[in-house]
């Protein structure tokens, strides 16, 4: 493992860095980053006025009201981040870009070429505060999330020692806050005890994301090393006749390739992990930068990757002319099936193009695809995901879960309902889980109609731990050319579905 130790460079609180290096703020403000309206970073003195992440704008700002807040803004940290990044290139050749913030390099050079891990931290930070005028933290281990969670901490640890220096570190630290809910319930509250758990049990139990996260949590990579090499023909250029040299010029060539190079991964059902940005000026100067995600990158994380990059460079004041050639490179890639999106049984080319059209339009929310999911209820067993996002299901669909309906019906809905007995009266459900009278007529959707047979009612009880538990009941009716199923919950009926 000592040739793929991970050396990882962060900038403690970068947003707001960024942002007060944009505005010419100083740091003796308490500064914060909001995105829509949730505290997304925070300054030393924020927080040593209580302000905290994930704080709501409202409550932060009565909290300490000479609180300055500033709009995320990815481009403005990725434009600010890449003389940082020249800085740790100058003396760690191969750096790869994780998020503004965070470059990781091999170990291996910079250890060698100082002579210790410590020298050669040392003087990457002391080094990007000359360059910069930035504070950077160094961490070491053997994988990326290892190495990221040593920066936070200045921290080198040592050969085949990263499991254990993970294993006391709390569960918040796996980016999976719906995971580490369960966890902490589960009482498993370390990065440890998620680790003891056996493998083949969290991948039955939860899932293929959380056995990401549990490689993690012991000290491995997100997923094994896969030894392809990309094959060259998968590359995209662009040659533009006009030089770019505005930031919205380069938004668009960025969309437009990234679009190219994600077709051209998608036909031979691959995914980018990390990308090669290469640009070649109209003065021939070379311009290269690796970009790593922890998730196959979809279009828009191309995208926004290259337009991120494309801002930093054109915005140096040493770049003496425009971009005359932009080429993007799948430097890594892996398995591409959860971004392959059958449509209507084939990838029709047109139809994706067609869809990436109308996502730039509405934005990524505006195009979803269903993925099955687990769960109980019909709507939890169909889960809706941006389209070109990865269509891994939250909960293992195949696990046994208690109380599910054998068949889910074709159509899912959320209708107010009456169900009726022979005399008129509304059927109800009593606590020992009985009708209170056989149905004979139900009311839906403007239409009433007799009730020729029914099945159930089925309890409905989930987080029974929680303050607001649900409990509910179903139950399925049938008519004389339709079967609906019912949920009986806050004493009134509601149509949860329509079988075909």
């Amino acid at each position: 493992m000592k040739d793929a130790r991970l050396l990882a460079v962060w900038c403690p609180d970068w947003p707001v860095v960024a942002a007060c290096t944009a505005s010419g703020t100083g740091q003796h403000v308490p500064v914060a980053v909001v995105d829509g309206n949730e505290i997304v970073a925070t300054s030393a003195v924020a927080r040593a006025e209580g302000v905290r992440r994930a704080m709501r704008k409202r409550m932060a700002e009565s909290t300490c009201p000479e609180l300055v807040v500033f709009e995320h803004d990815p481009q403005r940290d990725a434009r600010f981040f890449e003389p940082v990044a020249e800085a740790v290139e100058e003396l760690a050749p191969g750096i790869e870009v994780v998020e503004p913030g965070l470059v990781a390099v091999p170990a291996r050079g910079p250890v060698n070429y100082f002579s210790s891990a410590e020298r050669a931290a040392e003087r990457i930070v002391d080094h990007i505060a000359a360059r910069t005028n930035v504070e950077a933290q160094v961490g070491l281990a053997d994988s990326l999330f290892a190495a990221t969670k040593a920066a936070h901490r200045n921290v080198i640890v040592p050969p085949d020692r990263t499991a254990e220096f993970l294993r006391p570190l709390g569960v918040h630290e796996l980016d999976a806050p719906e995971l580490v809910d369960l966890l902490r319930r589960l009482g498993l509250k370390t990065l440890g005890a998620f680790a003891d758990v056996p493998e083949n049990a969290v991948a039955s139990r939860f899932g293929g994301p959380a056995t990401r996260q549990h490689r993690l949590a012991r000290g491995l990579a997100e997923r094994p090393l896969d030894k392809r090499r990309p094959a060259p023909e998968l590359a995209v250029t662009e040659t533009f006749d006009d030089p770019v040299e505005r930031i919205d010029a380069a938004a668009f060539a960025a969309k437009i390739l990234s679009e190219r190079l994600h077709e051209n991964l998608a036909a031979r059902s691959l995914a980018c992990t990390r990308l090669g940005i290469h640009a070649r000026t109209e003065n021939d100067e070379e311009l290269h930068r690796v970009w790593r995600a922890a998730e196959p990158l979809t279009p828009r994380g191309i995208a926004d990757r290259v337009r991120w990059q494309l801002d930093g460079w054109l915005t140096r004041e040493r770049l003496t002319s425009g971009i005359r050639t932009l080429t993007l490179e799948p430097v890594e890639v892996v398995n591409g099936t959860a971004l392959q999106l059958g449509l209507w049984g084939h990838d029709d080319e047109r139809a994706v193009r067609a869809l990436l059209h109308v996502q730039g339009l509405l934005g990524p929310d505006g195009v979803l695809t269903p993925v099955l999911d687990g769960g109980r209820g019909p709507k939890e067993q169909v889960r809706l995901v941006p389209w070109g996002d990865e269509r891994t299901p939250t909960h293992n669909p195949d696990h046994p879960w208690p109380g599910r309906l054998p068949r889910a019906p074709a159509t899912l809905a959320d209708d107010p309902a009456d169900l009726r007995d022979a005399d008129g009266n509304e059927v109800g459900v009593t606590g020992r889980l009985e009708l209170t009278a056989q149905p004979k007529k139900l009311a839906v959707r403007g239409r009433t109609q007799e009730v020729t047979a029914w099945a159930g009612p089925w309890p409905v009880d989930e987080r029974w731990w929680a303050p607001d538990p649900h409990r509910a009941a179903r139950i399925q009716v049938q008519t004389n050319d339709q079967a609906f199923l019912l949920i009986r919950r806050d004493q009134r009926w509601f149509l949860e579905g329509v079988y075909d």
